[in-house]
């Protein structure tokens, strides 16, 4: 059966990678007056955002299974801190920026806002996969551990080379 659990690693490389090479394409249109990097920057911000949306759902999923207890509990919350954090800057982004788009008008105000939500959004999102990856690396949570397994026994362990010396 599928676990629902296994969604939010799966889901929560998007929104980083959108919403950084939105940026960039946000920092490209500031130098290179190209309609094409505004409008890619405008879809990716929209697209991170939706992943930002779905990374912290799967992740509210995913952290009802982990006991949360000490230093884990510690970690966990900053994780969860910086991804309501994360949640709300990107949204925030694209209301403004989708304003600005919608309008059709050169309003330095909105323009200059959205480039510093959108910048302030890709910052939260690695500051949240950096808690994150604390989260799994550190305190190896959501890690499951088969501990008293027969090296032998594990799928990857070959044991033809030893049957034939």
């Amino acid at each position: 059966m599928f676990d629902t659990n296994h969604l939010h690693p799966m889901i929560v490389h998007f929104p980083i990678a959108l919403l950084l090479v939105g940026f960039l394409f946000e920092v490209l249109s500031l130098f290179i007056k190209k309609e094409v990097f505004s409008t890619a920057a405008f879809y990716l911000l929209i697209l991170g955002t939706l992943g930002v949306i779905g990374a912290y759902i799967s992740g509210d999923i995913a952290g009802d299974g982990i006991s949360e207890s000490g230093m884990l509990k510690n970690a966990l919350d900053s994780h969860e801190d910086a991804a309501f954090i994360a949640l709300c800057i990107a949204v925030s982004a694209s209301i403004i920026k989708t304003g600005y788009v919608l309008l059709k008008k050169n309003y330095l105000a909105l323009k200059w806002l959205s480039f510093v939500l959108f910048l302030c959004g890709a910052i939260a999102v690695c500051r949240t996969g950096y808690y994150g990856g604390q989260l799994v690396y550190k305190y190896a949570a959501g890690v499951q551990l088969n501990i008293g397994l027969n090296p032998q026994d594990a799928p990857l362990y070959d044991n033809s080379e030893k049957e034939n010396h």
